[in-house]
């Protein structure tokens, strides 16, 4: 844990170095030291208290996809941590017209400390991470999003004080967002409900990684079809758009594939009395969500959004401290 004065033992968990490419990588005490540190580094800007252990230090942040949030918390994070963001569109430098990533992860290894990449494919992330010599953070792939779901179990550990036992209901389709929830939710000993139509639901062989992590902390992965049957006893409702970057020309299809998936007041009514809704946002208020859940007293998706921020410096930190 993180003691109550002004310094910080960071040797309890030693993660200088490692890259954060996928949540199954990190125990549990490895999370929830990060978690324990996006705390106090929350309270210490909440405080006006200057917390700056990145000073000198600088993150190159690859972006093959556009970005607000990521890109945002990612800039204003290492600021705040005294360090200095450097924006690379892939438009602009050489990833983008041929170079090979093991070529470019060696050249930016000699200018930077850290890079954060948001990109299409998660093999992108590994070679990356294969061949450059300083701490690699996933921003985002089509597989994976694990500085979201860091922000997520942040957040869900604020509202609910824990997080082991939760049950936390993802209603839609199985992309990025199911995946590292499901993978989060496993090590931290939670339970896991994915409710997704027939044709977009997990990658089996994340379920399979996210069954066997659940094994070994006595969590709970499940998936039902049915979401009306999947929120009974829900601690926490989550959903994602149906049609993720990149997907957009199947909006119409995934719109009627989706029929019966939309959380409303109706579907939270079959779930806890004080049951939290999630976004990880952007929301299309009237899609997969209605403008009176994301807009009610049940949904917390801006203090979602705002531990971000905390989540991402307490990882930077750790990493690049």
């Amino acid at each position: 844990m993180i003691t109550k004065g002004k310094e910080i033992n960071f040797q309890q968990q030693e993660l200088k170095g490692r890259d954060f490419l996928t949540l199954a990588d990190y125990s549990q005490n490895e999370i929830n030291y990060l978690l324990d540190l996006a705390d106090y580094i929350k309270k210490q800007k909440q405080e006006g208290v200057a917390f700056e252990p990145l000073k000198g230090k600088t993150l190159g942040m690859i972006f093959e996809k556009s970005s607000t949030r990521t890109r945002v918390s990612f800039e204003a994070g290492i600021y705040q941590l005294g360090g200095l963001g450097i924006f690379l569109s892939s438009k602009d430098i050489q990833i983008g017209r041929g170079e090979p990533i093991s070529d470019t992860a060696q050249v930016l290894s000699g200018y930077l400390d850290g890079i954060m990449i948001r990109t299409f494919s998660q093999d992108t992330v590994e070679e990356l991470a294969a061949y450059a010599n300083i701490p690699v953070i996933n921003g985002l792939t089509d597989l994976y999003h694990p500085c979201q779901v860091l922000a997520d179990l942040q957040t869900i550990k604020e509202i609910k004080g824990k997080l082991k036992g939760m049950k936390v209901v993802y209603i839609g389709d199985g992309n990025n967002m199911a995946h590292s929830l499901m993978i989060g939710a496993a090590i931290m000993g939670m339970e896991l409900v994915v409710s997704a139509p027939e044709g977009y639901q997990p990658d089996s062989v994340v379920t399979e990684k996210a069954i066997e992590l659940a094994n070994e902390h006595d969590a709970k992965i499940k998936i039902e079809k049915d979401p009306s049957i999947a929120v009974k006893d829900a601690d926490v409702i989550y959903t994602d758009v149906w049609a993720s970057m990149g997907q957009e020309e199947e909006q119409m299809k995934r719109e009627f594939d989706f029929d019966g998936y939309q959380v409303n007041e109706a579907l939270l009514a079959e779930a806890k009395s004080d049951v939290t809704f999630m976004h990880c946002l952007p929301a299309h208020r009237g899609e997969e969500v209605s403008a009176e859940v994301i807009d009610g007293k049940h949904s917390v998706v801006f203090q979602q959004a705002e531990n971000r921020l905390h989540a991402q410096k307490a990882l930077m930190t750790a990493l690049m401290g």
